[in-house]
């Protein structure tokens, strides 16, 4: 396992222990995470604290450079909002643990420029199917259904 993939898995575990949804990501910049989040929509009661967006947060203000330099790692396949946020700041690459629970906007992404690497990893998959059997009404509200 990737230590990147491996740091956003435990951020995603980290977020289902506080209660919340099991998505977690890192963002990295010279082989360094330089932010990490895990989805705090719940805990948090925000409506923006995806994962993604939480580890955005985290990194806080860089130069463009910087991100343009990077790799996001999450969990999960993007959401239209944090696919917003990777294609607004220039990361280059996303690594996704798995898509078949839910697939962002991984079409647009690719479209402008992103490199997507979707690895299907057991553990991400493993997350998710078993907080949407547990959890269908927070599932939805998190992706806007």
């Amino acid at each position: 396992m990737d230590e990147f993939m491996q740091a956003a898995i435990d951020e995603a575990r980290k977020g289902l222990a506080q209660g919340g949804i099991p998505i977690g990501s890192v963002i990295v910049h010279q082989n360094r995470i330089i932010g990490r989040g895990h989805n705090q929509r719940v805990q948090q009661g925000s409506a923006i604290l995806h994962g993604e967006m939480a580890a955005f947060e985290q990194a806080g203000r860089q130069p463009a450079s910087v991100y343009q330099e990077s790799v996001l790692y999450t969990t999960l396949s993007p959401c239209a909002m944090c696919s917003g946020a990777i294609l607004l700041y220039g990361i280059p690459r996303v690594v996704i643990g798995e898509n078949q629970t839910f697939m962002g906007e991984e079409v647009l992404l690719r479209e402008r420029g992103v490199e997507l690497s979707v690895i299907q990893d057991q553990t991400c998959i493993g997350l998710m199917d078993d907080f949407i059997a547990t959890n269908p009404e927070l599932w939805y509200e998190d992706i806007g259904v």
